[in-house]
């Protein structure tokens, strides 16, 4: 509660709110509450700890207010850029989005319009998101470690560095992405979609942000194809769905290092080891699959 009461004493609109009647939301690393002041509902953001250590906080209020001003993110009330406490308008009437609420195909509809207004409206965020620098370091991290990779990882990377040079030989110029997209991070009033939290947001490929919510939520054809079809309006080209195709197997291939990482550094908050051989699992199944190669060629014609 003393660290509830300082952060509102940080906050010249908020410093005369009592903590006892803010009321604990939901949160995996940063601890949230709703306030209210003046009869206005709000959302206050207190960073977890040590968070400042690995993210950004000024690229994240650059990316948190631009996504705003675009229409996508819950307003900003306050941010400060010094650890990232930060206050938002609270989105009345909206659900916060599951992998099961994700099965109302309008409500997936409403994701993809949310993110088109994202790549295409918002002002560039102040960092990129560079997946496979990103690879790279943790591969040469858990080298560094001695960590033992999933099985059949070295049988399965001569199919993700294809995907890596066919990605990497028809870059375009990044846009703003959320690069985030867990289902929690959309909050749905049936009409609009609201996407909250840019700490790891950057410019990006805008098809790692359909694949990796396709990953996220566990979609299945019917879904992708409603995300693809809202978000651009109409049938999409070929080789935007064979991006979107191979930032799903590069999403979990990603995911996979990080877990190992969090593993080998003996990370107590989950089964680490676990989490990353179903990342890895999904990842070469999707990999070893008949109509993989296709998208790779779909994507190098367009």
């Amino acid at each position: 509660m003393t660290e509830l009461a300082d952060a509102l004493a940080r906050i010249p609109f908020l410093s005369h709110v009592d903590p006892v009647t803010a009321t604990r939301l939901a949160g995996l690393t940063n601890v949230n509450y709703l306030v209210t002041s003046g009869g206005d509902r709000m959302v206050l953001r207190l960073p977890g700890a040590g968070t400042s250590e690995y993210l950004d906080r000024t690229a994240e209020e650059v990316a948190a207010r631009s996504a705003a001003a675009a229409g996508v993110n819950a307003e900003i009330l306050f941010f400060d850029a010094a650890d990232g406490l930060m206050v938002t308008c609270f989105v009345e009437g909206a659900a916060t989005m599951s992998a099961e609420r994700f099965r109302d195909l309008g409500a997936v509809a409403r994701a993809a319009q949310a993110f088109r207004q994202l790549h295409t409206r918002a002002t560039p965020f102040a960092t990129d998101f560079q997946l496979f620098p990103m690879i790279d370091d943790y591969k040469r991290l858990l080298a560094e470690k001695g960590a033992t990779l999933p099985d059949g990882y070295a049988a399965a990377e001569a199919a993700a560095d294809e995907t890596r040079r066919t990605l990497e030989a028809t870059a375009r110029p990044p846009v703003p992405c959320h690069c985030d997209p867990l289902c929690e991070n959309f909050l749905d009033t049936g009409e609009r979609m609201v996407v909250i939290d840019y700490e790891y947001s950057g410019n990006n490929d805008p098809m790692w942000d359909l694949g990796d919510l396709s990953v996220e939520g566990a979609f299945g054809p019917e879904q992708d194809a409603a995300l693809l079809h809202a978000y651009f309006g109409g049938e999409p080209p070929a080789h935007e769905v064979g991006r979107m195709v191979a930032y799903k197997a590069m999403c979990d291939l990603l995911w996979t290092l990080w877990g190992v990482l969090q593993h080998a550094n003996g990370n107590p908050a989950d089964d680490f080891w676990a989490y990353a051989v179903g990342r890895f699992e999904r990842c070469r199944a999707l990999m070893a699959s008949p109509e993989y190669a296709g998208h790779l060629k779909r994507i190098s014609a367009g």
